[in-house]
């Protein structure tokens, strides 16, 4: 079945498909719908991007030392916090003395992954990390700075050591295994946040479509119609809450993860 073609995405090929289309054409990279090169979950990328920039411009403009406002609050509430699980804190204490250098980076993921998550509230726009290749993006974005903050940390012949175990001998056993368990990482990174976040989607949208379908055929029922009008209102709030919560969680996890790793990278014992 094809895609349905958001409006987003129409706007965006308006603005950007023929320029688009002429790069893919020099790369020689066929293109599936030639009238709308840039799919969905790419306009969408472009889209939590530019929400991104206005929303941290924004507040920028609004941050105070003496008197912070709600969303300056809430906002490094996500940093550091009274439960310790902010990004500044859980970097503390992983990665240990000078994590700080690596919170823009990693914070800058989470955050990514939260409003790709939770976009698809606005009704009109669907979640790019509902599409696979989005976060193998992010995944091998993930990979390839953990694996480089250890290659700083340590050096080249340092940081390979990590992967020869604790002695020589042992050497050709781990090596192997080390590299399969750096690699699945990917897999692993990828496949939590897709399927979480395609399930959920399809939750809501399965859930809102079946009551409001309920709500028509009880509206030819007269009072009995009635009775249920508040049935599609209060229905998909559950599954919005459900939503919300996945969300979060999934960005919670893939925030976390990627500073569990960095923290392995740059630890001193190996």
């Amino acid at each position: 079945m094809d895609e349905q073609i958001l409006g987003v995405t129409k706007l965006v090929n308006g603005l950007l498909g023929k320029p688009v289309l002429a790069m893919l054409a020099a790369l020689h990279i066929r293109v599936e719908n030639p009238e709308y090169p840039i799919p969905n979950h790419v306009a969408m990328e472009l889209v939590v991007f530019l929400v991104a920039v206005v929303f941290f411009t924004w507040l920028k403009g609004r941050l105070s030392v003496d008197n912070p406002g709600g969303t300056q609050q809430c906002m490094e509430t996500l940093l550091t916090n009274s439960m310790g699980v902010g990004v500044r804190d859980l970097l503390e204490d992983t990665a240990g003395h000078g994590a700080e250098k690596y919170l823009p980076m990693l914070g800058s993921i989470g955050m990514f992954v939260l409003m790709s998550n939770l976009i698809s509230l606005v009704p009109g726009f669907s979640s790019p990390t509902a599409q696979n290749s989005v976060p193998l993006g992010c995944a091998v974005v993930v990979f390839l700075y953990y694996n480089w903050c250890g290659i700083v940390h340590h050096g080249p012949l340092g940081y390979g050591k990590h992967f020869l175990g604790p002695s020589l001998a042992l050497a050709p056993i781990m090596l192997p295994i080390e590299i399969v368990s750096n690699l699945a990482r990917l897999l692993s990174l990828t496949v939590r946040l897709w399927v979480n976040m395609v399930v959920s989607e399809l939750l809501y949208a399965t859930f809102l479509g079946l009551t409001l379908a309920l709500f028509l055929f009880a509206g030819k029922l007269n009072a009995f119609g009635y009775a249920l009008a508040p049935v599609p209102l209060l229905v998909p709030c559950i599954f919005v809450v459900l939503h919300l919560f996945v969300g979060f969680l999934q960005a919670f996890v893939f925030t976390l993860l990627p500073i569990i790793y960095v923290g392995g990278a740059v630890a001193e014992e190996h």
